[in-house]
């Protein structure tokens, strides 16, 4: 096995990756042919993407760079550790909006360096790849697109003549919590979008794709929805596997349930199977994993096509996601 193409939101597909680069470290995927020295791919969502106070912030390329290069915060899961608010206090000082996104100090200094490199004329892509120098991730961070792209949620507002308004997801998630609900989701952009440079040769040329626990609807789903990606993911002649975000029904982490409520999609794990489908059938997948307390939804996900098999997926630490990692690996080889 020569290389790996993992499709990435932020935190859940960072812990995934870290598991992932764990279980090569320690020669867990040696028996099917995958060394230390594997080129690991990592297509990164760009959709959740925002300007902020004149900066661009790419959230789930950050949270990804971070974690592998050992810059994160662990509690919070993302942003810069040991990091100071000082100038987000001077912000809501002088009253400048939006003060529900806070941008921590050491934070600033990334994105400070993307905005001037854009401004410059680089495309995200070379950016990414400059910024990616210091930190070292062990991988290479491919963003699903150079183009700006973004993702908006249209949610409950019973004082617009509509009764419905629109907003960032960022602001869904951060501001509003994720607490209400979900009537629709647009991703702006995404439909004159072209993949990011290495984007699709990552997926033609891999040994193996993995699509993680990331949001299937606006972490994976965003990359899938770029023109070419989901063609490329059907004609590749890797294996491709995905592991579910819905464990007993429930997410672990995020706000997948209202959003897969909001486009239609049931929230249990073979639910999000048959989202994403099988490539036998038209679809994007050849196996599926499911946790252990979902393990009655095996034969279920394999009526739709799919290899399936039931394990435990709690990223506790990086021991257990290696070993959901090696799982995945071996269930279509």
């Amino acid at each position: 096995m020569r290389s790996l193409t993992v499709l990435s939101g932020g935190i859940g597909g960072a812990r995934f990756l870290q598991g992932l680069l764990h279980a090569l470290r320690a020669g867990r995927l040696a028996h099917l042919g995958a060394t230390p020295d594997v080129r690991v791919d990592v297509v990164v969502n760009t959709a959740d993407d925002l300007w902020v106070h004149g900066l661009k912030v790419c959230p789930d390329l950050d949270t990804v760079m971070y974690t592998l290069g050992d810059g994160i915060d662990p509690e919070r899961g993302w942003g810069r550790r040991e990091e100071s608010w000082h100038a987000r206090e001077e912000l809501a000082a002088y009253g400048v909006e939006p003060t529900w996104f806070g941008l921590g100090d050491r934070d600033l200094a990334t994105h400070l360096v993307r905005t001037q490199m854009l401004e410059a004329g680089y495309p995200l892509s070379a950016v990414t790849e400059a910024l990616c120098r210091r930190w070292q991730p062990g991988v290479r961070l491919l963003p699903m697109t150079d183009d700006r792209v973004e993702t908006h949620v249209a949610v409950p507002d019973p004082e617009s003549a509509s009764g419905t308004r629109v907003v960032h997801f960022q602001e869904y998630w951060v501001r509003l919590r994720a607490e209400v609900p979900v009537e629709a989701v647009v991703v702006v952009g995404q439909d004159t979008a072209t993949p990011g440079p290495g984007v699709l040769d990552a997926i033609g040329d891999a040994d193996l794709v993995i699509l993680p626990p990331s949001n299937p609807v606006v972490s994976v789903g965003t990359i899938l929805g770029v023109p070419g990606v989901r063609d490329a993911l059907r004609g590749t002649p890797a294996p491709v596997v995905g592991i579910s975000p819905i464990i007993g029904g429930r997410h672990v982490r995020g706000m997948a349930e209202q959003l897969l409520a909001g486009i239609g999609v049931e929230v249990s794990a073979a639910g999000v199977a048959a989202h994403y489908g099988a490539r036998s059938r038209g679809g994007l997948l050849d196996g599926w994993l499911v946790d252990s307390a979902d393990a009655g939804e095996v034969e279920r996900v394999e009526a739709e096509g799919l290899a399936c098999r039931a394990v435990p997926l709690l990223m506790t630490d990086d021991e257990a996601t290696a070993s959901m990692a090696v799982a995945a690996a071996g269930l279509v080889s």
